[in-house]
């Protein structure tokens, strides 16, 4: 006779399946009964812990904010800038997104969603202060969420392609300047930052991001996903 799991060992395979599955078939094909399937649980267990794909998707925005702040911290260890990091960040998120169809569905679900999207400007706000807090030292926290709400925006359209986006290199050009503008950063900083960024390999450097990532979510406990959880609850007004 199988031993029962613990809920907090059923909650974590069903975040790895899902995440298995949505990387492997994309966010919308993948459905409640795949994810039932390969976590072993029955339809009672997964809408008990997660009422929907979305409750889902809030954990693994949790789970993705974590690993970019540990993103962050590494290329600190490395003598790069907080802003330096967070444009290459971005930039590898969209080129990830540019040969990968699950991850640029699985990004445009992350900022679709009003949960996840919360989770993420919520997030990003101490990230922005961070990378840019020496150009707008003055600044109010309502002026960085503010600010925020636009740079989410920014994340969206460059990550997302239709049949009218521009060529990968214009875009994130046009994203990092975008956003460095709207904090203050100097023409000749932003012209500086923007070339060293193009100079990279960002396509290697997004498929590294990508199988960190991936790494990160199909590693994690059951103390961390119960900790994930906790923190992709959306905040109450």
């Amino acid at each position: 006779m199988a031993k029962p799991r613990k809920p907090s060992r059923i909650k974590l395979e069903i975040i790895q399946a899902a995440t298995e599955l949505f990387l492997e078939h994309g966010f919308h094909k993948t459905t409640s009964k795949m994810v039932c399937e390969r976590a072993e649980v029955g339809t009672g267990n997964l809408t008990f812990y997660y009422p929907t794909k979305e409750h889902i998707l809030a954990v693994l925005v949790r789970m993705s904010c974590d690993f970019q702040w540990q993103v962050m911290e590494a290329n600190e260890d490395e003598g790069k800038s907080p802003l330096l990091s967070y444009l290459l960040e971005l930039t590898a998120m969209a080129a990830i997104s540019e040969e990968n169809e699950q991850m640029m569905e699985l990004y445009s679900a992350f900022y679709a969603h009003p949960l996840t999207l919360d989770i993420i400007r919520t997030n990003d706000v101490p990230k922005m202060k961070q990378a840019f807090g020496e150009y707008c030292k003055e600044w109010t926290e309502e002026q960085f969420e503010e600010a925020e709400a636009i740079v989410s925006g920014i994340e969206y359209a460059t990550v997302v392609r239709t049949e009218h986006t521009v060529p990968l290199p214009v875009r994130i050009e046009g994203a990092l300047n975008s956003i460095m503008l709207l904090f203050g950063v100097p023409e000749d900083i932003r012209k500086m930052k923007i070339e060293k960024v193009l100079s990279m390999d960002y396509r290697a450097i997004g498929r590294h991001f990508c199988e960190g990532f991936k790494k990160y979510a199909l590693e994690t406990t059951e103390h961390a996903i119960e900790e994930h959880i906790k923190n992709a609850k959306p905040r109450r007004y």
